[in-house]
């Protein structure tokens, strides 16, 4: 199968720190992967280089056929990603929001409330600017945001912190619709009881790498029974 992610030997740097120190990774389209690691494993500057907003700053990669040293600029407009900023605007309201960046993607405003409904956004919080919102509320109109624009990868950084049952519930049914329609996911969470429920894979970050080939899983420890 076609891979969305290929890297190999991975570093990046941020503030001179290698926070990614050799990574190798194997993402096929259509997969959804959870990165897995504690605060400070590289999980977010890992999401940040595939959406082409962190440099390569040594070994290989490409993200959907782009590489990552020479076409960053035309891999962001695939990429869709949902991180610790959220990035609406404050001063709009949930439906200016939706609809802004729907304009972007050429999405009509029927698709842009179908999103909303997906993530069980509330239809009297239309006219309710940002800045009104809940955390949670916010993270759900967030997810909306990028489900109307169909990227190709989708990068979710924690992408059930605030959010309760039926949030995270919302949020899992839409990547498997993502990965459904031939999307790539890949989400990083350290609490991870919510992102394993719809995983197809999972992989740890450690210390800046992903132990094992590739980014494969590691087996299944054997078990050793007495004679």
């Amino acid at each position: 199968m076609e891979s969305a992610v290929w890297l190999r030997d991975a570093v990046c740097c941020r503030g001179g720190f290698p926070a990614l120190a050799g990574v190798d990774l194997d993402v096929a389209t259509g997969e959804i992967l959870l990165l897995r690691g504690p605060n400070g494993a590289g999980k977010t500057t890992l999401l940040r280089l595939l959406a082409g907003l962190a440099s390569l700053d040594d070994g290989r990669g490409t993200v959907l056929g782009c590489d990552l040293r020479s076409d960053r600029r035309a891999l962001r407009p695939q990429v869709g990603l949902l991180g610790h900023d959220l990035m609406l605007y404050e001063d709009l309201s949930v439906v200016e929001n939706l609809r802004f960046f729907a304009a972007l993607a050429g999405a009509s405003e029927a698709e842009s409330q179908a999103a909303l409904d997906r993530l069980e956004v509330a239809p009297r919080l239309g006219d309710v600017s940002l800045r009104r919102l809940s955390a949670g509320q916010r993270k759900r109109v967030a997810a909306a945001a990028l489900a109307v624009r169909r990227p190709r990868l989708w990068l979710l950084d924690e992408p059930h912190a605030g959010l309760d049952e039926s949030g995270r519930g919302a949020v899992n049914r839409l990547v498997r619709d993502a990965a459904g329609s031939g999307a790539t996911v890949v989400l990083a969470s350290h609490e991870a009881p919510a992102a394993a429920e719809v995983a197809t894979r999972t992989v740890e970050l450690v210390g800046g790498i992903i132990p094992g080939p590739t980014g494969a899983a590691a087996p299944p420890p054997v078990e050793v029974r007495d004679a």
